[in-house]
């Protein structure tokens, strides 16, 4: 009888020790992220409870508020649409996202000083408050991003090239986060994904405006390349394969290269970079690596250097291949040129304040990557003026004011070529970035350029 006891005693001990392992799993490893998660239920007990903090752009335009009729509680974006891939939505069908997911902690009063704050109030029976989010966005240049994109699918990035601000990150199609839980089935079904946010998740290849990278590992590997006189007849044969280009260019220096987007060029300044030094460049340029937005972003990637074939790599040197980028990467490319090689880390919150108004977190500016020399984003530089002054970026050029750009027509396998256009301005002292991206859309001499060469204008001479 007593080892029968002492036998289930051992299993009941057994089984305690398992439990009290689970559970201290639970709260140890897996506790933190289940307690931001989104479709967590807290959240909703705690929302009924709290006057949540609102969410404004740079301005102080309020991009998400809570209004009250009677004692319920309804959350309310007066900019809809626009920015609906960064605020994000309360659903407490479908859960919650972007910064109103990322920030719950602060917009509840859960932190800091508001943490001890309304658990004083609730025990007094008062009002409970959160706090409130300042993000770097501006919403009218969002606005205009989103109208200038006109209903098609693509993405606008705009940021401040000295400090790493984002000013507009538009994302087309969007949504409506006022009626998400009527649209909700149309969306998740939708073909054109509006719930994507295509300015950090999105996946292309980044055509000609990638030659700005290849033109950087080339420069920096050989500084003698300034006053080389290339030839261009239109087409370069790499290992049986024919690369051809948009036209015989003749001679050419790696100015006018970059101006006239010159593939034949390009393709041989890669192969002349050699597949480890090419991937070293795209590295330094932010190829592979998590910028640490927060929002998820997409690091980008290309084929591994053991798998750079020849035709690989002067594919890789125009932007085509295997090379995969998102639109904030491009405009990060184009900072850096603009920013003499520095790249400034991104971000899009400015502020986060307690209910009191008193600053709990302030965006601090640091350095990213130091991608290039300055004299070697000098030299690019020149081209992409060039290039807007009498090459293919002609269509950005914004009267008073000096724009460098570079376009791209990026081939992909599901029908018309992709329209980019990267750039900054002004070129002479540089403010912002831009980065440009319509979806089987054609030219980006055309189509994207344009649009790149309003929201400079905009962002910088208001107009």
């Amino acid at each position: 009888m007593k080892k029968n006891i002492f036998k289930l005693g051992i299993v009941l001990l057994g089984l305690f020790s398992i439990l009290a392992a689970y559970l201290s799993y639970l709260h140890m490893i897996k506790g933190p992220a289940l307690a931001v998660n989104p479709y967590n239920r807290r959240f909703q007990e705690i929302e009924s409870q709290v006057r949540r903090g609102s969410i404004y752009d740079i301005k102080g335009v309020v991009l998400a508020k809570t209004e009250f009729v009677g004692s319920k509680g309804t959350r309310i974006y007066p900019r809809g649409a626009d920015v609906s891939h960064l605020v994000g939505y309360i659903s407490e069908r479908y859960g919650r996202a972007g910064f109103e997911s990322y920030y719950d902690n602060y917009l509840l009063g859960m932190e800091g000083a508001d943490r001890f704050r309304n658990l004083t109030n609730k025990l007094l029976g008062r009002e409970q408050v959160g706090g409130d989010i300042i993000l770097t966005i501006d919403s009218s240049l969002q606005r205009m991003a989103i109208d200038l994109m006109g209903g098609r699918r693509g993405a606008v990035v705009l940021l401040d090239t000295g400090t790493g601000a984002l000013r507009v990150l538009a994302s087309s199609p969007s949504f409506n986060p006022n009626k998400l839980d009527e649209l909700w089935p149309s969306l998740v079904n939708s073909e054109s994904s509006p719930l994507l946010n295509r300015a950090t998740e999105g996946v292309y290849p980044p055509g000609s405006t990638y030659k700005v990278v290849t033109a950087a590992g080339a420069l920096s590997a050989n500084p003698d390349l300034t006053g080389k006189i290339f030839d261009c007849p239109g087409y370069l044969d790499v290992n049986g394969y024919r690369l051809n280009d948009t036209s015989a260019h003749g001679e050419l220096s790696i100015t006018r290269a970059i101006a006239v987007s010159c593939n034949t060029t390009f393709a041989q300044l890669g192969l002349g970079l050699g597949p480890e030094s090419f991937s070293r460049t795209a590295k330094a340029f932010g190829m592979g690596k998590d910028p640490g937005l927060e929002t998820p972003a997409w690091p980008g990637s290309m084929a591994s250097v053991g798998m750079i074939t020849p035709t690989e790599l002067a594919s890789s040197a125009i932007g085509q291949g295997e090379v995969l980028v998102s639109p904030l990467q491009m405009a990060m490319v184009a900072a850096a040129i603009a920013n003499k090689g520095v790249i400034m880390r991104p971000y899009l919150v400015e502020a986060v304040n307690d209910s009191l108004g008193s600053a709990v977190q302030k965006a601090t500016h640091k350095t990213w990557l130091v991608s290039t020399t300055p004299e070697t984003s000098e030299i690019i530089k020149e081209g992409m003026i060039e290039a807007v002054r009498y090459g293919t970026a002609t269509a950005a050029a914004v009267s008073g004011m000096k724009v460098a750009g570079k376009t791209g027509s990026a081939q992909n396998p599901h029908g018309q070529t992709h329209a980019w256009f990267i750039g900054f301005a002004p070129a002479d002292q540089p403010r912002v970035a831009v980065a440009v991206i319509l979806e089987n859309a054609g030219s980006g001499g055309s189509v994207a350029a344009p649009i790149g060469g309003r929201l400079l204008s905009a962002a910088v001479i208001g107009r």
